[in-house]
């Protein structure tokens, strides 16, 4: 009887404990995905993918935490293009979450998630023909135009996929298809599109630096 009452005992608390812990998964992730508004630095991006790597794998049943880890791992990539030594590792790590990720939705229904998705795939294919160029550039120059258009395709008001393909359209050469013009046409589109975002904090939202500091860079040329 004792036994009885003690497994019974033990069984709400564990019941009544998990309803907190969710929400303090949740608050840390409203916390990590504000801090990731602010971040700069591949150190910022570095501490905030752990973070969110903790958060996952504690929860294992939300795509976010994963998608969030891929993408500060990708964006570390991006950083370190006058670093090109050390960006697969982090290449790497972005690609094995963000296949967590994906694993977590419902892509027949969740056709606007996928799409974010597909963007981050698109950084960490991009990410790899920093690496070497002219090694890289067939093989994964490609499959980031890919998932770009992938991602257009599923959601054509997605400013991420449009800051993508500006960018894209920016850093290729005239000769090989790039049209710097177009790509400022893009980039104020996306631009738009996130001045006009009214998503809480959580939802998807990052890309206005990006395409902030792009048209910057675009009106000088």
């Amino acid at each position: 009887m004792k036994k009885a009452i003690f497994l019974l005992t033990a069984g709400l608390l564990i019941y009544t404990s998990m309803p907190a812990q969710d929400n303090q998964q949740n608050n840390q992730l409203r916390t990590d995905v504000a801090k990731l508004d602010n971040a700069n630095t591949g150190q910022d991006y570095q501490e905030l993918a752990n973070d969110f790597i903790r958060i996952a794998d504690s929860k294992k049943t939300d795509w976010l935490p994963y998608y969030y880890a891929a993408f500060c791992n990708a964006k570390i990539g991006w950083l370190k293009q006058d670093d090109p030594d050390n960006i697969e590792p982090f290449a790497d790590k972005a690609d094995e979450q963000i296949k967590k990720a994906q694993s977590l939705l419902d892509t027949a229904s969740q056709k606007k998630e996928l799409a974010e998705v597909y963007c981050v795939k698109s950084m960490i294919n991009r990410a790899r023909v920093f690496i070497n160029p002219m090694t890289f550039g067939r093989k994964y120059g490609p499959a980031a135009s890919q998932y770009m258009q992938l991602a257009r395709k599923l959601n054509p008001d997605n400013p991420r996929a449009l800051y993508l393909e500006g960018w894209e359209k920016y850093a290729t050469p005239k000769m090989w298809g790039g049209d710097k013009q177009k790509a400022k046409e893009l980039l104020q589109e996306a631009k738009q599109k996130l001045d006009n975002n009214s998503a809480s904090v959580n939802d998807i939202h990052w890309g206005r630096k990006e395409v902030e500091d792009l048209l910057k860079e675009s009106g000088k040329s």
